[in-house]
This record gives structure tokens, C-alpha cells and sequence, in this order.
């Protein structure tokens, strides 16, 4: 009877085995696995393609492993003049043949500077790829040195930095003044947009030299994302970008630095701004490192949203401040490859203080510090990371420039597929654990700023003392 009953047990067991596998391997079925091959050309440039056949069109991004971290010193902000002087014309493509190639044919292109890379982005049909791949590896062999160009582009960045940051309320000091503060080496602390004194003394010999030794293919990475197959893409690339000669690469600064330990408190005035505003920046975890992904995840916790717990204390109950928003560094959770700020702006009202915002973000902390996050919430925020993840794939010009910029930083463009495990994976106790280490004061640099007007006025001196 014993052993009757036993293998009907087994046998029960095995058939419960059996639906929890096939559970688990349907479940893994269900997760869309972004395609991902990956190719590296004779002269150093890696190729990652994503198939996508679902549109007859192509996103096409080349990113370089230079950004504002690696640009020269005593020239802030040429990493990002450089980004501009890319689309002023080749001696085969002169200027405004790049704009006119790809608009004409459908599409649409950009760049950005960021401080670990430079990316040059693309969308068109994909019948206009041959073009952009040329016009692409054209840019990569050289450019159109010369000082009329050079001079134009110092001045628009010049007048960017006029618009976007002298000329507005709070002028990025949530992203340029607190990193200026919280970093303690050059390579991290210096303002990427730059000043008009390093800006106006870039030479021509010094745009040469950037180009020659940052933008070989051996320091580069093309992503091809959309309706053509990888061993298409693979010969393309080749075909367009396989005669470009490697370069020798300088060697990286150690721009490495550990937390803060003692925090660090600035007052800043505004003659701009209508309310006083705080930026709050901690230090985060290395990339790679097993607390990124528990950080990324209590972000959110914090100010991912209009529920997080930020946003329900101090715009909601307490009413202090007017919004809570995070920001990582000049890029997201998983796109930086050296030390990067986890910074919360809010602007609060002018009857409240830094010091109340701060002691609000504080015990938010410490209670997760302490109690960590329930299973419910937990869970809400994970979902809309994932969906927010995925939903930022779609757009083929956003999925070759993920899968370039994740090639370049990780050396694997596979962690496009990793990242979700890696949300996934995150328990209550990582988020104890990274609050703890990561979310104290004295690794914690604050800028208050307000508005000129209402600024405290300073602090009279102290009366010198009295001669015996």
C-alpha cells in the first residue's frame, strides 16, 4: 500500500514538476528577447544589428567612446563642439549634404554629447541606408577642416549655452553645477558644456587631433536596427565602413573616485526663477556593479512617478514642493560607465525651506532603510520600469543607439536583454542595502537656489578683535 501510494505521489510530483517547467519556459517564451547580433570589422568597429521586420524602415546610431569625461583639458565643452562640427561637411559631402541625404530620402538624424560617449542617431526607409551608411563612414575619414567652420560652431555652442542655461530659470544646475561640486577629479566635475574661454581657444589643430584620435572605427560602435537581415547589415557595414583605417586610441584617465564623506551644502541665487529650488546628488553605484540595479529600481521607488513616495509626501501630504523629479547623471540608470549622481530637483514653496525638502527625502529613506518596500509596491513600480523599458525599444532609431550605447559601455550589447532579469531580481533587502550605503548625508551634496530677490541677505562680519 505504502509503495502504491508513494509512486502515486511521484508521480503526482513529477506531473506538478512537469506544469511548473512548462510554466517557466512559457514564461521565458513570453519576454520578448530583443535580436542581437554582433560583428567586429577588420579595423576595430563593432556591428550590432537588431532584425526587425515589423517596418520598411532602419535606425541607424554611431556612437564613439568619447564624451565630455575624456575631452582635453582646459577645453571644457569640446567633446560637445565637436558633436556640431560632425555635420558641417566632409571634402566629398560638403556642409549641409548630410541634412539635405537623409531628410530628402525620408528620415531623420540628431546627436547628443554625453560624458562616457558621442552618439550620431538615424531614422529613414530602408531603402535610404546605403546612403547613410556612406554618409556615416564618410564623417568617420575625416572632415572639413577649416577655421570658417570652426569659428561658426564656437559660436552656436556659445549661443546654446546662452539659451539653455544663462538665459533660463535654474540654468541646469540640477545637471552641470551639482556634478561641478559633488566630484572631486577634473574628468567628472568640469561643466561639458564648456566656457567661452576654453571654447574661443579650441585651434583647428586641436579639432584634428580630437578627430584623429577619437573617432577611428576601432573606437566606435554602429548599430543597425529594423528591416534588414544581420548578414545584411553585416556586408554593408563592411562595404561602407570596412576601408576606414583604425587609429591609435589615447588611454583613458583614471577618473575613478569612491562616496562622498562628508556632505556638501551650496546657496545659490536665481535672477530667473520665480520659486527657490533644491538638487540633491548622491553618488551611485559603479555600472556593472550589483547594487546599479537595486539603485535604479529605489529611483524609482522615490520619484519615478506621480505614486512614488517623494512625490505623495512632498508635493501631496505635505505640500512643500511644487514636483520631485530624478535624474541619472546626463543619461539613465544603466548608460554611464564612471562615477554618475542620483539627483532629485524640486522646486518648493517660498514658505518652506531646503532644509524641510531634505528632512522630508530623509525619512522617506530611512524608512526604506529600515523597513524596506512591500511586496505591492515593489511590484507596481517594477511592472512600469519594464513596460518604460521596452516601450523604449520600439522606435528603431532608439534601438540602435540602446544597443550601440550598451556595446560600447558594457562591452555587450546583450545586457539589452539582461536589464529586465536585473529589475526583476531585486528584493526589498537590495533596496535596504543600497539606501543604506548609497542615500546618506555624507555622501550627499545639496545646492539650494533662490530666487535673487528673496536670497538671504549675507551674513554680517564679525567685528575684528580688540588689539591688547
Amino acid at each position: 500500500m505504502r509503495k502504491r501510494h508513494l509512486c502515486v505521489l511521484l508521480a503526482g510530483l513529477t506531473t506538478l514538476a512537469s506544469a511548473a517547467f512548462a510554466t517557466a519556459s512559457a514564461a521565458e517564451s513570453d519576454r520578448w528577447q530583443v535580436p542581437v547580433a554582433v560583428k567586429k570589422l577588420d579595423n576595430g568597429l563593432t556591428v550590432v544589428v537588431s532584425t526587425d521586420h515589423s517596418s520598411p524602415t532602419v535606425g541607424v546610431s554611431v556612437v564613439y567612446h568619447v564624451g565630455m569625461r575624456l575631452e582635453p583639458k582646459n577645453r571644457t565643452g569640446f567633446a560637445h563642439l565637436f558633436e556640431h562640427l560632425m555635420f558641417q561637411g566632409t571634402p566629398a559631402a560638403p556642409k549641409g549634404v548630410f541634412d539635405q541625404v537623409i531628410s530628402g530620402g525620408g528620415g531623420r538624424n540628431n546627436g547628443s554629447t554625453r560624458p562616457d560617449f558621442t552618439n550620431y542617431i538615424e531614422v529613414a526607409p530602408v531603402s535610404a541606408l546605403e546612403r547613410i551608411l556612406w554618409l556615416e563612414a564618410d564623417r568617420m575619414k575625416t572632415l572639413d577642416f577649416n577655421p570658417t567652420t570652426l569659428k561658426n560652431q564656437q559660436d552656436v555652442v556659445k549661443e546654446e549655452i546662452r539659451v539653455n542655461v544663462k538665459n533660463q530659470p535654474y540654468g541646469g544646475f540640477m545637471w552641470i553645477d551639482i556634478g561641478q561640486h559633488a566630484f572631486n577629479k577634473w574628468e567628472n566635475n568640469h561643466d561639458g558644456y564648456g566656457s567661452f574661454q576654453d571654447l574661443e581657444n579650441a585651434s583647428l589643430a586641436d579639432v584634428q587631433s580630437f578627430h584623429r584620435d577619437y573617432y577611428g572605427p576601432n573606437n566606435a560602435v554602429l548599430g543597425i536596427a529594423g528591416d534588414i537581415s544581420p548578414e545584411e547589415a553585416f556586408k554593408l557595414a563592411d562595404k561602407y565602413f570596412g576601408a576606414v583605417a583604425g587609429r591609435p586610441t589615447p588611454a583613458a584617465p583614471d577618473y575613478s573616485e569612491g562616496l562622498n564623506t562628508a556632505e556638501k551644502r551650496i546657496n545659490q541665487t536665481d535672477a530667473l526663477a520665480q520659486v527657490p529650488a533644491i538638487a540633491a546628488g548622491w553618488k551611485m553605484p559603479a555600472r556593472g556593479s550589483r547594487d546599479q540595479a537595486p539603485m535604479a529600481v529605489l529611483g524609482s521607488v522615490l520619484a519615478g512617478d506621480d505614486a512614488s513616495r517623494l512625490y505623495q509626501s512632498l508635493v501631496k501630504r505635505r505640500q512643500i514642493a511644487l514636483n520631485i523629479e530624478p535624474l541619472y547623471g546626463l543619461t539613465d540608470p544603466w548608460s554611464y560607465n564612471g562615477p554618475t549622481l542620483y539627483t532629485l530637483f524640486a522646486m518648493y514653496k517660498p514658505d518652506s525651506s531646503a532644509d524641510a525638502v531634505l528632512a522630508a527625502i530623509d525619512e522617506e529613506v530611512a524608512n526604506i532603510a529600515k523597513n524596506g518596500v512591500d511586496a505591492a509596491t515593489l511590484k507596481r513600480v517594477k511592472t512600469k520600469m519594464l513596460a518604460d523599458w521596452y516601450n523604449g525599444l520600439e522606435p528603431f532609431i532608439d534601438r540602435a543607439d540602446a544597443l550601440a550605447v550598451l556595446q560600447t559601455l558594457w562591452g555587450d550589447a546583450n545586457v539589452v536583454n539582461k536589464i529586465p532579469t536585473l529589475i526583476e531580481g531585486v528584493t526589498s533587502a537590495d533596496l535596504q542595502r543600497v539606501a543604506k550605503t548609497y542615500l546618506t548625508q555624507a555622501n550627499r551634496t545639496v545646492i539650494d537656489r533662490r530666487p535673487a530677490a528673496s536670497a538671504p541677505a549675507p551674513a554680517a562680519a564679525a567685528p575684528a578683535a580688540a588689539k591688547n
